[in-house]
């Protein structure tokens, strides 16, 4: 009997982890348990989170870019996934990895904590239309969390309000929106989102106020594709030419940095609207 229970136990770490809500394969916890180490061992204080923002980026080069990685199994559940990061889970990610340092922090269950904190609404895990979708309301939660400010308005950037709808208008993209309740939650957000005033900065306003981004700001595209607020996410870096790059999960296959500037990287999305800039505080 209790070999029966050892290899029934081994199966389970050794495909994955899922308690308490959280699913994380074996493979995720170790390189949890490695990143971690390698960032405590090679982090200095730095003057700001702007820069540890910029330190735990980095870390990530390379990185595969997966799509949908949180869409999985029949029920919400926090997933531990940095094997391969979609742009949004990215973002997470290097977030949370930064606040534990910030904290100084090292556990596992501090990390779960943390990315549920940015991850859901209000910060508690409460099934798949607690999870922050759109990314615009993900700004608005995670600035009334006191994590991120949209600073937009700060520098040249203008108000707008936009009708929110491609996922319920788009049903049959999303498998979780089977369910008909959890369809009618996220109608329900789209509407709040779109009752919601935000600021960005357009798209020909950028390179007059570049100046005024500074590395480790989170940056999100937005788009005038109809329903949809932004596309795509990263977080600026200066770099050695002195212009404001990408550090990013580039759809084209890995955790990069934009061999363009940010202004000349937008000119290639033909739907690129501009930009929200959100200072991590």
């Amino acid at each position: 009997m209790n070999h029966k229970i050892y290899i029934i136990l081994f199966f389970i770490l050794a495909h994955s982890i899922t308690a308490q809500e959280i699913t994380c394969s074996a493979k995720d916890k170790e390189i949890f348990t490695a990143r971690m180490h390698e960032l405590k061992k090679e982090y200095h204080i730095k003057n700001n989170f702007s820069e540890t923002i910029i330190f735990v980026g980095k870390t990530f080069l390379g990185t595969p870019y997966v799509a949908k990685t949180l869409e999985i199994g029949i029920e919400e559940t926090l997933v531990i996934n940095l094997q391969g990061l979609d742009c949004t889970t990215y973002i997470e990610n290097v977030l949370v990895f930064a606040l534990m340092l910030k904290n100084d922090k090292n556990d596992f269950d501090t990390f779960t904590s943390y990315l549920e904190r940015v991850r859901y609404k209000n910060g508690v895990l409460n099934g798949y239309t607690s999870r922050l979708h759109y990314f615009s309301e993900w700004i608005i939660d995670n600035e009334k969390k006191g994590i991120v400010k949209n600073i937009s308005g700060d520098i040249g950037g203008i108000e707008v309000k936009k009708e929110i709808n491609f996922m319920s208008t788009h049903r049959d993209l999303y498998p979780f929106l089977k369910e008909d309740q959890n369809y009618k939650n996220i109608q329900q957000s789209e509407k709040q989102i779109g009752q919601s005033t935000q600021c960005f900065l357009p798209k020909d306003k950028i390179k007059e106020n570049e100046h005024l981004i500074e590395s480790g700001d989170i940056i999100a595209l937005t788009t005038s594709i109809t329903g949809l607020d932004v596309t795509h996410t990263g977080i600026a870096i200066r770099e050695k030419d002195g212009r404001i790059h990408l550090l990013h999960a580039s759809s084209k296959g890995k955790v990069e940095i934009s061999m363009l500037p940010l202004v000349d990287y937008l000119k290639g999305i033909r739907k690129n609207t501009g930009i929200i800039i959100n200072r991590v505080q």
